[in-house]
């Protein structure tokens, strides 16, 4: 049977490639926060992060697929969902970590980054769409709980509540510059809230 293609960049390395693919994906991180994603320059980003350019050539063959392995790897760094004990504790704290990564000035021009690349480039779209994925399956949890709690209505699609509470905050970020402060995140989530209890979300 043919071997199965693989997206450049998606294999995980260990051992001592482990830390050039670290150096790597900083370094491409710093440069797409700094410049966006039009002049992202894999020797750049090689020079950055003081490794050959031959290296970073044959591990990640373009930026789409530095982008790739750079969102696959935020995702799976990125902090753990709160568990409060209640829902609207939970969404809260869900909105403020996603208020301090949008307001954040390295983390909030990188993902501005991403997302204009993700409109015009397939592959970017898909690697922005498993961070998501992951992201949302990890909070989706509060609110399963919560319908366990007897807080939320059975039947509840614990997906679509996680994005409600996000969607308002990037929208800011995004679309209508309005401010992105504790007060617009905490809305976020007293929206979702109450949507949720009234069984806007029930599938």
């Amino acid at each position: 049977m043919a071997s199965e293609s693989v997206e450049p960049g998606t294999v995980r390395p260990g051992g001592r490639t482990a830390r050039v693919r670290e150096a790597v994906l900083r370094a491409a991180g710093d440069a797409l926060a700094e410049h966006g994603f039009d002049r992202l320059d894999l020797a750049d980003v090689a020079r950055r992060a003081e490794v050959g350019k031959t290296t970073v050539y044959r591990r990640w063959s373009s930026p789409t697929g530095l982008i790739a392995d750079l969102l696959d790897d935020m995702a799976e760094q990125s902090s753990p969902r709160a568990r409060t004990g209640s829902l609207d504790g939970d969404l809260r704290a869900n909105a403020h970590l996603v208020l301090r990564t949008l307001t954040d000035p390295r983390q909030g021009a990188l993902f501005r980054s991403v997302i204009a690349a993700a409109t015009c480039d397939p592959r970017t779209a898909q690697a922005l769409h498993r961070f998501y994925a992951v992201r949302v399956e990890e909070w989706a949890g509060c609110v399963s709980e919560a319908v366990e709690r007897g807080e939320l209505p059975a039947g509840t699609d614990a997906d679509e509540v996680v994005r409600a509470v996000s969607a308002p905050l990037y929208y800011r970020l995004l679309a209508s510059g309005g401010p992105l402060d504790e007060a617009a995140a905490d809305r976020a989530a007293d929206a979702a809230v109450l949507a949720a209890k009234a069984g806007a979300y029930v599938k």
